[in-house]
């Protein structure tokens, strides 16, 4: 690592949600954060794993209770809901329509964007055990799978913390 780098300011970010508008906020701010040269970590947590996911395929899952949850929660970036007013979907295709419309990026683009800049995506392992998700669920962008303790030292080190 050199000096610049390591004098780099850092933001991290924790993704909690898997909700369409509140995971558009964490990459905005991301490659926000990211163009104006601070080194950014999105650590994604519980629900937030479904951006993550791929967009294709089933996750296959060990155990009951496990594979219920997968069924009912398949995930992947295309399938986020909104927070308010989703509308059993009315409201979701409203918005990435309205966005569309402004040529703001899709979820995609933003994972896409997010790699480009150099931005770490990191699953937490600790919430892929509890929801019974493997490497091969995730999409390739994913850095890396890891848990708690290495989100907390990233936060440590970084100016800037958000949870959302």
């Amino acid at each position: 690592m050199t000096e610049a780098e390591s004098k780099k300011e850092k933001m991290t970010i924790v993704v909690f949600s898997g909700e369409l508008d509140r995971v558009l906020a964490a990459f905005m701010l991301a490659t926000t954060g990211a163009s104006m040269g601070m080194e950014v970590n999105m650590f994604f947590t519980f629900w937030g794993l479904n951006v993550l996911k791929k967009n294709k395929g089933g996750v296959k899952s060990k155990g009951l209770m496990r594979k219920m949850l997968n069924m009912m929660n398949r995930g992947g970036s295309s399938r986020l809901p909104l927070s308010k007013f989703h509308m059993f979907g009315l409201g979701t295709w409203m918005m990435k329509k309205l966005m569309k419309e402004v040529n703001m990026p899709s979820i995609d683009e933003f994972i896409q964007m997010a790699t480009d800049m150099g931005i770490k995506m990191i699953a937490c392992t600790t919430s892929c055990g509890v929801m019974g998700l493997a490497e091969e669920a995730f999409r390739s962008e994913v850095d890396i799978m890891t848990g708690a303790a290495y989100f907390l030292g990233e936060a440590r080190e970084s100016k800037v913390t958000l949870f959302i």
